[in-house]
């Protein structure tokens, strides 16, 4: 009995981002079980990428490794956008790849189209997503019915999705590994609070991805309003994310004439790969440890502190204050919490969950704005309650807080563990039979000459081009389209691109049909005989294929030209069928088995390329016809 094959697609589990950190702590916990056959996807990397084969599981990216087609895809900014969450490469790896169940964790727009596939609940399909808003985006109210296993990270959307109707909606966490963030004994504390200069300090944490949805401005007012309650406390806040993005601090902190020698962040070197806390001097800044002079930054998604250092920086804080707009899950607070802090958080979104007694951790007061253009409610964390709140803490006696830091720890591994979340993911997988779904897509072709009905309104009109041209309708694209009718676009250019892809894909598929039906196919051997276009040349190519077939009588000549020339080849008896011609011939030794590439021909003759175009390899089976004799 053969293992489940499970493809797990997200991040690549070595990012520094929660779908990271989370698939990571899944994948591992799995490949301990040795039940399954575990294959990672990862957005952003090419199908082939040499950084995902250094994992126990397999890996594949879901980018094409075809330059030329990434090439495209970088010219056209929606193409692009769906790539990066895996759109041009799902459908092959389903194909090639064969898993009994597809879990995909992403934001839900990432599945955009996923949804309509030929292969969606034919196999087990999971969708692990991240809700932050109400009200429910409207997209991932509209796939509930679609999605058999629908699971989010935080109680507040399943709570909210239920009041939609869709009681199969489940909360389920993102994964943390308790082993990683401990509270470290009070003489290791002290040692590192000595190290870097901080024994006196009364030390505010945030640790955070410096996006707008964290509040920066909140908290820096709160803060300013705590340290000037308390002038003797020598209060620093530190701010562990990378100032080079996101929020200005820098601007911020004039603006609100706070001295930056209270503002710690962190420093990670990219030579040593030590970090130091201290104030903010330079983006880019001298290393105290190994003293190159250019190699460390604040950190980031890219180069940042492991786990382990990550676990030092949460035990240099007094207390934890995480304001935010909005958010999935937030791991920096479940991590904070392992590590036995008091928690402030504000009490909105997945909030809800980390910011009770209960949780260890106490609210932050909000007032609802709503952002411009999706009407979402978010959360402006009242600057006061920061205040208030840090107040609280500060003045809570040491028995209760260490009371509240031993049930912030228990709260997360009992609800956030990698044993606990991971145990529920291997349950249920097991709970799935093995599927023998055999892929076999019957693609229609889209229709890039319909001619719209331009006396409708936007909406509708736009509607009609993915209902008549692309063949599906997508409620996202037709939003998109609305917003680029209003602001930089005329209803030809939206037109011609739909054209556009429509041509593109019908080739597209026309090529990846037409080489899996000569890969599969078990004829004799084959050659690849091409010439686009010209009468003439297609004529004086097609006479020396008797001398081809002569020399190689075991292979079959396929003859590729444009479809206007089909009928100079068709009833030419030395052809075995002709082919439409496509740009991707323009390269014979893709086609003769290049690199990881299937041979799809033994011998390719390209007599239209120059000798500089690779048009003389033929995979080394030429066969010269005449005998050559050296004159005398």
């Amino acid at each position: 009995m053969r293992k489940k094959r499970v493809l797990i697609h997200s991040n690549f589990c070595k990012m520094f981002t929660g779908f990271g950190k989370h698939k990571k702590n899944l994948l591992s916990y799995l490949y301990k079980t040795g039940k399954y056959e575990l294959i990672e996807l990862s957005n952003g990397y090419t199908w082939s990428s040499d950084q995902l084969q250094y994992t126990p599981w397999k890996g594949y990216g879901t980018l094409p490794d075809d330059p030329e087609i990434q090439k495209e895809i970088a010219v056209d900014e929606r193409r692009k956008n769906l790539a990066g969450y895996g759109t041009e490469m799902i459908d092959h790896a389903i194909k090639e790849l064969k898993p009994d169940i597809y879990l995909g964790i992403e934001d839900v727009w990432a599945f955009t189209g996923f949804f309509d596939k030929p292969w969606w609940n034919k196999v087990h399909c999971i969708v692990h997503t991240t809700l932050d808003s109400l009200p429910i985006l409207p997209e991932a109210v509209s796939a509930a019915e679609k999605i058999k296993h629908y699971y989010v990270w935080a109680s507040f959307a399943e709570k909210a999705m239920k009041k939609l109707g869709h009681d199969h909606v489940k909360t389920v966490h993102g994964i943390l590994d308790t082993t990683s963030f401990y509270k470290l004994p009070d003489e290791s504390r002290a040692k590192l609070r000595k190290h870097f200069n901080l024994q006196n300090d009364y030390i505010i944490g945030f640790v955070f991805r410096n996006q707008l949805r964290k509040s920066v401005p909140n908290l820096l007012d709160g803060f300013k309003l705590f340290y000037e309650a308390n002038p003797n406390l020598k209060a620093k806040l530190l701010l562990h994310t990378y100032w080079s993005e996101g929020w200005d601090i820098l601007k911020l902190l004039k603006e609100k004439n706070i001295d930056n020698s209270k503002i710690l962040t962190t420093y990670y070197c990219k030579q040593c790969y030590s970090y130091h806390i201290k104030p903010f001097s330079a983006h880019v800044i001298k290393c105290d440890s190994c003293k190159h002079p250019n190699s460390c930054e604040t950190t980031n998604v890219k180069n940042g502190v492991n786990e382990q250092q990550l676990n030092e920086i949460y035990n240099l804080m007094d207390v934890y204050c995480h304001p935010f707009t909005s958010g999935g899950q937030e791991i920096p607070i479940q991590e904070a919490k392992l590590t036995e802090l008091i928690t402030l958080v504000t009490n909105y979104s997945c909030g809800e969950d980390c910011s009770t007694e209960e949780s260890g951790g106490f609210p932050l007061d909000w007032a609802e704005y709503r952002e411009p253009g999706t009407q979402f409610i978010k959360a402006s964390t009242l600057s006061t309650s920061i205040f208030e709140q840090l107040q609280k803490v500060y003045n809570l006696s040491p028995d209760i807080k260490k009371t509240l830091g031993i049930k912030a720890r228990q709260f997360v591994v009992d609800n956030y563990s990698v044993e606990v979340v991971g145990k529920y993911f291997e349950d249920l997988f097991d709970s799935l039979p093995e599927v023998d779904y055999v892929y076999d897509e019957k693609r229609k072709a889209y229709d890039p000459y319909y001619e719209p009905d331009n006396s409708l309104e936007d909406s509708e009109w736009i509607e009609s081009l993915y209902d008549h041209i692309l063949l599906k309708r997508d409620e996202a694209g037709v939003v998109h389209w609305m917003n680029r009718l209003k602001t930089d676009l005329k209803r030809q250019d939206v037109l011609n691109y739909f054209r556009k892809v429509a041509l593109t894909e019908n080739q597209k598929y026309y090529v990846e049909d037409m080489l899996e039906t000569l890969k599969s196919s078990n004829d004799n051997k084959k050659i690849a005989f091409i010439q686009p276009d010209g009468v003439e040349e297609i004529v004086i190519a097609s006479s020396l294929l008797p001398s081809i077939k002569e020399v190689y009588p075991n292979h079959d000549i396929y003859f590729f030209t444009k479809q206007e020339h089909f009928d100079l080849i068709n009833s030419n008896p030395y052809v075995k069928k002709v082919l439409n011609y496509f740009s991707k011939l323009d390269d014979p030794l893709y086609f003769e088995g290049k690199g990881v590439n299937p041979k799809y021909f033994d011998i390719v003759f390209a007599p239209y390329l120059s000798i500089r175009n690779n048009n003389y390899t033929r995979n080394s089976e030429d066969i010269i016809q005449y005998n050559i004799y050296e004159s005398r």
